[in-house]
């Protein structure tokens, strides 16, 4: 039998030997406890865990096409989120047990080692180009597949999905018109591309009336021929039963299969546009195949924290350079590349110029010194750039000890920084906020066959025809509901 504390979350074998240490009071059930960033990822879970049975109740409501692929992505969505949460959950809880057991309290340990900062990654313009036979998209030969793809982004824990695009031979490429933005991610991230893909079957020879496809028939057996099935045909849609050469169609929505994957590292980010290379993960007699060129053009950008945070600020005396005695108080500000000198430290809020900016990049020297030879004087720090064959250096003095020492410590750090994050120091690259995303809207070309069928005779008042149209108006009005609840809550 299990036993969980339903404040902590924690679920613990009666009898095992994990209880008896507890009970013997050689660890305590708090190391077990929730972190709060677990709580978070663990309410993410729950959250994903509800939006997968509402993409169940709506797969299983979809009476049209475009409906049940976008329940099935959604579905298909969902299940990978969990994968991740839940393996991201166990690994925390490993990294938890591991470090908290095997140190005791008066372990001091070595000191913590320097870690870079995150940052935000977007991935924009996406396009993947095809590549059609000559017969299919120049002649215009064979017949006209359609399919419905979409992307699965991944950067760790985080996934995050595109719209879904309907393709054909008439187009040349992919192109995805969303941004995806990752908040959290750090100069050693992986973000893993997933293409997949479903084939829209043409539903007209399956799914038609009888007489649509007593019409086929007649057209291609023969007189004769022709006039006998369309007579069985008509006879057993007048009996009530099902028609012959009509099996009872399967309940059940689309199938996604994986087209190609890739993966993009911190080497890939540029302000720019580049092609990088796809491995295809499925082949020609693979029923979801498509005709793809293997590559993906798009613009990857990254954004530090410390590019557009400040890291350090606080009070200083700036000396010029040349100038012995002229020194000013002014108020300092390490942010990106810079360390910006204000008259006042509200001038930094309110967007005023400052009055002296300093370079700090990765070609800066750095250096902490002391001006013990007069009295009360306070420590110091100098930065020097190199413009040309001229060396510009710039003295700072600061209060205090810990002032000097904070300042050294921001410096260091942003150093560091920089050597991790490389190219996305040199400047800061634009990055746009996605827009929110909406409902699908139902296409009236791309709707199911019953609303694209022409109807030879008007529907009487109270007529059979009466009811099943009302019945799908109701179900069409069900799903769109069920839409637009489903992308509110994203």
């Amino acid at each position: 039998m299990f036993s969980r504390n339903h404040r902590s979350r924690v679920t613990v074998a009666r009898g095992s030997a994990l209880e008896m240490e507890f009970k013997r009071g050689r660890f305590r059930l708090s190391l077990f406890s929730d972190l709060p960033e677990d709580t978070e990822l663990q309410r993410k879970l729950d959250h994903e865990i509800r939006m997968r049975e509402g993409a169940c109740k709506l797969l299983a409501a979809c009476s049209q096409r475009e409906q049940a692929l976008e329940a099935t992505k959604s579905l298909l969505v969902c299940n990978s989120r969990i994968l991740s949460y839940m393996g991201e959950l166990q690994r925390r809880k490993e990294a938890q047990v591991l470090g908290k057991t095997s140190r005791r309290p008066s372990d001091s340990g070595p000191p913590a080692e320097r870690s870079p900062c995150r940052g935000r990654v977007c991935i924009s313009d996406l396009r993947i180009p095809l590549m059609w036979k000559d017969t299919e998209y120049f002649k215009n030969k064979g017949d006209l597949h359609r399919w419905a793809v979409f992307l699965l982004l991944q950067l760790g824990e985080h996934i995050q999905d595109t719209e879904m695009i309907l393709v054909d031979r008439t187009l040349t490429d992919i192109s995805f018109q969303s941004n995806v933005l990752f908040a959290e991610a750090g100069p050693d991230f992986e973000l893993r591309l997933e293409l997949y893909g479903a084939c829209v079957e043409e539903e007209g020879a399956l799914t038609g009336g009888p007489k649509r496809l007593a019409t086929k028939l007649s057209s291609s057996l023969g007189r004769s021929s022709g006039r006998r099935v369309r007579a069985s045909l008509d006879s057993a849609g007048g009996s009530g039963s099902s028609p012959i050469l009509l099996p009872t169609p399967v309940v059940g929505g689309p199938r996604y299969h994986l087209l190609a994957h890739t993966t993009l590292t911190l080497a890939a980010v540029q302000d720019g546009f580049r092609t990088h290379d796809l491995t295809l993960a499925s082949h020609e007699e693979n029923p979801a195949w498509l005709p793809l060129y293997g590559s993906v053009c798009c613009r990857l950008a990254a954004q530090p924290l410390c590019m557009t945070q400040p890291t350090a600020s606080g009070t200083l005396r700036v000396q010029q350079a040349g100038e012995m005695q002229n020194w000013a108080q002014v108020h300092g500000v390490l942010k990106g590349t810079n360390l910006f000198c204000y008259r006042q430290p509200e001038d930094a809020d309110t967007g005023e110029e400052p009055l002296l900016t300093i370079a700090v990049n990765k070609e800066t020297r750095v250096r902490a010194g002391e001006l013990d030879q007069a009295l009360g004087r306070p420590f110091t720090l100098s930065i020097s750039n190199q413009y040309g064959d001229d060396e510009v250096t710039h003295t700072l003095q600061t209060e205090s000890r810990e002032a000097l020492q904070s300042w050294m410590e921001a410096l260091w750090q942003l150093f560091f920084d920089m050597s991790q994050w490389k190219q996305c120091c040199d400047e800061i690259m634009k990055i746009e906020t996605p827009a929110p995303r909406k409902p699908p809207q139902a296409l009236a070309k791309q709707g199911s066959l019953y609303h694209e069928m022409v109807l030879s005779e008007p529907v009487a008042p109270g007529g059979p025809g009466e009811g099943l149209l009302l019945q799908d108006n109701a179900i069409s009005t069900e799903i769109q509901a069920l839409l637009s609840s489903y992308y509110s809550d994203r």
